[in-house]
């Protein structure tokens, strides 16, 4: 099998390579994302693995059908880049459910933690010899409200960290989990109680901007919103505006919804074209890092071996369907998965 690697990074080379070796798969990895001007480097390739965002459109699936290639690897949880509808039936999509829940929660919380107490400001001012303590003062975290939207793996992972720091935690999901200590309040609910917002959900069209300035108005003065899922949760123009109109008192980013062109790249020499992010940036009590809440060593392992076994499954045409993915998952009746088998 030969596999074309789009998106890569160091860190992906490293811990990819010794598996692919050991399994006789041959790769060629490309710095450049897969997209609509890129695909034709795909031809002669059997399969193609994919980071977030890469952009695997209908005219991209199209093409990577023209070149012979019969499955998309994704070295990820989310498939939101993926046209599941336009692979259905040429194209088998496959991805990393569960690399590593902890890595994210952690992160989500490192942010908060990090913000709240100003940790990243009074670093750099004691690396300039000033010990003053003004503008430093956080708050406690104990028998605060933390609401968190998205109670999937990661989503419940972030919730036992907050219950280890006392925090009062509510949630919501449109699937909220059976027989569960979780408390569930509607949405409304959760914006209008909570200190704390964080995002664990998947992006899909009922999660799309679930931040926008309705939702902002609803919350608490003050309120804090983290961010380690996807960016097109957040409606960035209305975020931007909550800042500006004292609303929103902290902001944790590790996402962006224009995320795509920049994030995961040195663009320390460039003119930056996003206002928005500009702006985002330039605000005292907004956080943001450049989607690095998955990049830990057992991450990093995870995604690889989970990666690469799918690789092997899939061309041993092993009946296994368990990582993939496609528009019909969990809605139809006669699902292939139920009977162990590929998609289609």
């Amino acid at each position: 099998m030969r596999i074309a690697f789009f998106d890569t990074k160091d860190y992906d080379i490293e811990s990819f390579d010794t598996l692919v070796k050991e399994k006789n798969i041959e790769v060629k990895y490309f710095e450049s994302k897969l997209n609509i001007d890129t695909v034709g480097l795909t031809a002669g390739f059997d399969g193609v693995c994919v980071f977030v965002n890469d952009q695997i459109t209908k005219e991209v699936i199209d093409k990577l059908y023209d070149n012979g290639v019969k499955a998309i690897f994704l070295r990820c949880a989310g498939f939101n880049n993926v046209d599941l509808t336009a692979a259905y039936g040429k194209i088998h999509v496959y991805r990393v459910p569960a690399y590593s829940p902890y890595a994210v929660a952690e992160h989500a919380m490192a942010l908060y933690l990090t913000s709240n107490r100003r940790i990243h400001k009074a670093f750099n001012r004691v690396r300039e010899y000033n010990f003053s303590l003004s503008g430093l003062t956080g708050n406690d975290l104990h028998g605060k409200t933390v609401g968190v939207i998205g109670t999937g793996k990661i989503g419940r992972i972030f919730i036992n960290i907050c219950k280890g720091f006392g925090m009062n935690v509510i949630a919501y999901d449109l699937f909220p989990m059976k027989d569960s200590d979780i408390n569930y309040v509607s949405l409304d609910s959760l914006f209008k109680e909570s200190d704390v917002i964080s995002l664990h959900c998947p992006l899909t069209p009922e999660t799309t901007h679930i931040i926008n300035k309705d939702s902002i108005a609803l919350m608490k003065k003050g309120v804090a919103i983290i961010n380690t899922s996807r960016g097109g949760l957040i409606n960035s123009a209305d975020l931007l505006q909550g800042i500006k109109d004292r609303k929103i008192g902290t902001v944790c980013l590790d996402v962006y919804e224009e995320e795509g062109s920049l994030f995961f790249e040195n663009k320390s020499g460039h003119i930056m074209d996003d206002s928005t992010l500009l702006q985002l940036i330039a605000m005292p009590n907004v956080l943001i890092t450049s989607h690095q809440a998955f990049l830990t060593k057992e991450a990093l392992s995870n995604i690889a071996s989970t990666t690469v076994d799918n690789m092997i499954k899939f061309f041993s045409n092993e009946l296994n369907s368990d990582f993939e993915v496609c528009y019909r998952c969990g809605n139809q009746e006669h699902c292939a998965k139920k009977r162990n088998a590929k998609c289609f």
